[in-house]
C-alpha cells in the first residue's frame, strides 16, 4: 500500500479488534499515514493477515490479546511497546453485541458485553496512558455506537456498556484535557462488519422475514436508509487524531446518516 509522509508519521499506534470489518480499515489508514501500528484481537490468522496486507513487520505487527484479561493486554503493550516504542495514539475498537430481551438477559451475557466493551477499553486506557503522559501527547479514540447515547429495545447489556464507554471518555478527556491528550468516542448507527451481518441474520432465522426487509428494519432510523461503511469510521478516527483536532475532546461524534439522537 502506498505510505504518506504525515505528521503523523513514526507514531506508534495500537488498535484493538484490528483482525476484521472496522479496526483492519482503521489499521489500514493509520499506515497509510505512516504510523506503525500494533494489532490486536483473538484471532492469530486473521491479525497475520491484516498485517500481511499493510506491509508486514516494518508497518504493522500483531498480538493475540484478550482485552477481558489485565494481564493479557499488559503483555501485548509490552510486546508492542518492544517492537514500536512507547503507544502515542490508541483506538479501543474491539466490542461485542448481543441481543436478547432483558429478562432473557442473564449475568453471564451481561459480564460478557461489559467485560469486553467496558473493561476491554479501560485495561487498553491503563496501558497507554503512561506513555502518553509521559510523551506530553496522546489521541484516543473509543468505537461506541450510536447506542451508547439513547435507548434501545432487546439490547440492554449492549446499550448500557456503551453508555459507559462514552462515560469513561467523558471522565479521561477532562482529566487529561491539560495534558494534550485528547479522548473522544465515535458513535456509529449500522455498520456493514460480520455483526451486523450476524444481526441480519438472526432476524430472518426468528421473523421469516427476508434479507433484504432485516436490512430495511436495521436502517429505518436512517435517514440515508443505509448501512453506515468502515471506511466512514476509520476517517472519522483519524480526523480525530490528526493535527488540527487538538481542541475536540470527551465528544461523542455520531455517524449515522443524520439521525438524530
Amino acid at each position: 500500500m502506498s505510505i504518506r509522509r504525515t505528521q503523523l508519521a513514526g507514531l506508534h499506534a495500537v488498535v484493538t479488534g484490528a483482525s476484521r470489518g472496522i479496526g483492519a480499515d482503521i489499521a489500514a489508514a493509520l499506515v497509510a499515514d505512516g504510523v506503525r501500528v500494533s494489532l490486536l484481537g483473538r484471532d492469530a490468522e486473521a491479525l497475520r493477515r491484516v498485517a500481511d496486507r499493510l506491509g508486514g513487520d516494518e508497518h504493522a505487527r500483531f498480538m493475540t490479546t484478550d482485552v477481558t484479561d489485565c494481564d493479557s493486554v499488559a503483555q501485548a503493550f509490552e510486546a508492542a511497546r518492544g517492537q514500536f516504542g512507547p503507544v502515542q495514539l490508541l483506538i479501543n475498537n474491539a466490542g461485542q453485541a448481543a441481543s436478547a430481551k432483558f429478562t432473557d438477559t442473564d449475568e453471564k451475557l451481561w459480564n460478557q458485553l461489559f467485560a469486553v466493551n467496558l473493561h476491554g477499553t479501560y485495561a487498553c486506557c491503563r496501558q497507554a496512558v503512561p506513555d502518553m503522559l509521559s510523551a506530553g501527547f496522546g489521541r484516543i479514540v473509543n468505537v461506541a455506537s450510536i447506542a451508547g447515547l439513547r435507548g434501545a429495545a432487546y439490547i440492554s447489556a449492549y446499550v448500557s456498556s456503551k453508555h459507559a464507554v462514552i462515560g469513561l471518555t467523558r471522565a479521561l478527556a477532562l482529566e487529561y484535557a491539560a495534558r494534550n491528550i485528547t479522548v473522544n468516542a465515535v458513535c456509529p448507527g449500522y455498520v456493514d462488519t460480520d455483526i451486523v451481518k450476524g444481526a441480519i441474520a438472526n432476524i430472518v432465522s426468528k421473523t421469516g422475514r427476508s434479507e433484504a426487509d432485516a436490512l430495511a428494519a436495521l436502517v429505518a432510523n436512517n435517514p440515508q436508509r443505509r448501512l453506515i461503511e468502515p471506511r466512514e469510521v476509520a476517517d472519522t478516527v483519524m480526523w480525530l487524531c490528526r493535527p488540527g483536532s487538538e481542541s475536540v475532546t470527551g465528544q461523542s461524534i455520531v455517524l449515522a446518516g443524520g439521525e438524530v439522537t
